[in-house]
């Protein structure tokens, strides 16, 4: 469930160079100051970087200095998207690139794409920069999916570069930075809609090929169309369950949002909600709750449709229909899957542990329970304090607790972290906080107590895997 960097050697690649009309050579900005903020070693070792000193790594990722073996200058990806249900074809990476290739510790392609770094030809009327507080957040976002088994970017390097922004949407100026990420793949579902709408059929025929064979190691069949779309079909259903039995709000679910591997990336106006609440949105511009959190499977599945549309030139319908007719199924597999995950407890049949998660959805909305406490308390099955017990003893629970009887794991929460007092969480208060710290008192201790104590959470769920 959660992927445990290892120790690697550096492998650079330019795969990406395979694929003549995706991208556009760009140059980096240039930035008055580099001040190191976050350099993620645990996943730099997986990709055999974590050997470089703080002053080349800014060379690397603040100045943007090429890899040795990796791509000689950084590309900024075309794309088209469905933005808000909406078709928009004046999109691609507008302040971010892909910086360079390499495997990881399992040999997989690897992308370090950028964020903040600066103006390229899609940038439009940006300024091609992000906010520090955007770059925090997104450190707080990717460090708390990862922990919660979400297969999600990670923040590599966060470099604050010494410009003063002007933003309308928070107070300004406000501190600029750049950052990169660490992720399996830049491609997205846009990528192969821009393709379709251009009528580029050499190009969409690249873009499946190398998804098949770079991205899921996979030959292509007789139909390499409808066999991609079943791959992303079974990824993106599972993320979209993983975002829920997460509490987790993305916000933007666009359709060049939507990693074609259906690793989560792009975090920003997301949120943890608190509770089970179906409505809760991140985004403020949200009016009508499109990628509200008991929404966000359908919205996933709606972009994945817009793909299976892009690919009609290369297959006939019904297989695609098919394969895309697959994801309520998958998505339901997966939600039964990571429930019991997180909850500590053996997958049984589908239909017990579908009639156990609906009992606790009933009980966390009906009472208002914390999805994270619910998932703390309950760990390994059994509730295991005085307190506890306190808190499921409404009627309203009741169902519940007579299903989960009998599912006790006692070795699910055997680790420091279940003992503590409280889960670790990530609410928007708490988010705020980290960054007034920040802001204010140029404090980063208080981020790094977070980062230590959601990766300590994050150890607790490793230590047991019960699902595939």
């Amino acid at each position: 469930m959660i992927l445990t960097p290892q120790a690697a050697k550096y492998s650079p690649a330019t795969a990406i160079c395979d694929l003549p009309g995706l991208s556009d050579p760009v140059r980096p900005a240039q930035f008055p100051r580099h001040i190191m903020r976050f350099r993620n070693d645990r996943w730099a070792q997986s990709v055999g970087l974590d050997d470089l000193d703080d002053a080349r790594w800014i060379a690397h990722f603040g100045r943007f200095e090429p890899l040795e073996g990796s791509l000689k200058e950084p590309l900024a990806l075309r794309y088209h998207g469905h933005q808000f249900r909406v078709y928009n074809p004046d999109i691609g990476d507008g302040r971010g690139f892909l910086f360079a290739q390499l495997r990881d510790h399992l040999g997989r392609l690897m992308d370090l794409g950028t964020k903040g770094s600066g103006q390229t030809p899609y940038s439009r009327f940006g300024d091609g920069r992000l906010t520090l507080k955007g770059g925090v957040r997104e450190i707080l976002a990717t460090e708390m999916l990862e922990a919660l088994g979400v297969h999600t970017s990670k923040t590599f390097s966060l470099i604050e570069t010494g410009e003063a922004l002007e933003r309308n949407d928070e107070p300004s100026p406000t501190r600029a930075a750049a950052l990169v990420r660490l992720s399996h793949s830049h491609i997205r579902i846009g990528s192969f809609q821009r393709a379709a709408a251009l009528e580029d059929e050499a190009l969409l025929r690249g873009l499946t090929d190398y998804a098949l064979k770079r991205l899921y190691d996979a030959q292509p069949g007789p139909n390499p169309a409808a066999q991609l779309l079943a791959l992303v079909v079974a990824r993106t259903a599972d993320l979209a369950a993983s975002y829920m039995i997460a509490g987790f709000v993305h916000g933007v679910l666009n359709s060049d949002n939507i990693n074609i591997t259906g690793e989560s990336f792009d975090y920003g106006p997301w949120r943890f909600t608190p509770f089970w609440e179906p409505g809760f949105t991140a985004a403020y511009f949200d009016h009508q709750g499109l990628y509200a959190f008991a929404r966000q499977a359908e919205a996933i599945h709606w972009d994945v449709a817009q793909l299976a549309l892009s690919l009609r030139a290369l297959s006939d319908t019904e297989p695609l229909v098919d394969a895309l007719n697959r994801f309520p199924e998958l998505y339901a597999d997966a939600m039964r899957r990571r429930f019991c995950w997180r909850l500590g407890i053996a997958q049984t049949g589908a239909e017990d542990v579908a009639t156990l998660m609906e009992a606790a959805v009933r009980g966390l909305m009906e009472t208002r329970t914390p999805i994270d406490r619910f998932y703390f308390d309950w760990r390994g099955g059994s509730l295991r304090t005085a307190e506890a017990e306190g808190r499921y003893g409404a009627p309203e629970w009741a169902p519940f607790r007579e299903r989960i009887a009998g599912s006790a794991n006692p070795a699910a929460a055997d680790h420091p972290y279940w003992r503590g007092d409280a889960p670790c969480s990530m609410h928007i208060d708490e988010v705020e906080a980290i960054w007034s710290a920040i802001d204010e008192r140029d404090d980063w201790s208080v981020l790094d107590r977070k980062i230590e104590a959601i990766r300590l959470m994050g150890a607790a769920h490793r230590d047991i895997s019960l699902a595939a």
